[in-house]
């Protein structure tokens, strides 16, 4: 017989995401690039793991706050003026390479769950010069 788990919590669950996604972005504010997945972990389904040859130009600071496992901007048929919403924005590089491709008619948004990875993201768009780039806080 498997021993019973408790349930956790739903709330200390939250706080240690958030706790969690908090130090990442000091770190990246600081200056140090972090990473959530193995790079390679999605290579073999097309989701240019291996990086983001498409995010020159963009601050260095998204760059490095980059903590997705791979690049879906690459394989996103987007087009001018559509809407993008990325859930868990991070720092903000795959909004603020959406936000380049829909161009200044569409928009690109990124939501967050913690304020210092809004604020990060929110640099990072005043940086690239990204007006059409819009961060959001999820309600707890």
């Amino acid at each position: 017989m498997e021993p019973t788990r408790q349930p956790a919590d739903r709330d200390q669950v939250r706080e240690a995401i958030r706790s969690r996604y908090r130090g990442l972005a000091r770190a990246a504010q600081a200056g140090e690039t972090v990473t959530d997945c193995d790079p390679g972990a999605f290579a073999a389904v097309g989701f240019d793991a291996a990086g983001y040859p498409n995010a020159s130009g963009l601050p260095g600071g998204a760059v490095r706050a980059s903590l997705g496992c791979g690049n879906p901007v690459a394989v996103a048929d987007l087009h001018p003026g559509e809407t993008v919403l990325d859930l868990g924005a991070g720092g903000g590089l795959d909004v603020l390479l959406s936000a380049r491709r829909v161009g200044p008619a569409g928009t690109a948004y990124g939501l967050d769950m913690t304020e210092e990875m809004l604020d990060l993201a929110r640099a990072n768009a005043r940086e690239a010069g990204a007006q059409n780039a819009v961060f959001l806080c999820v309600p707890n």
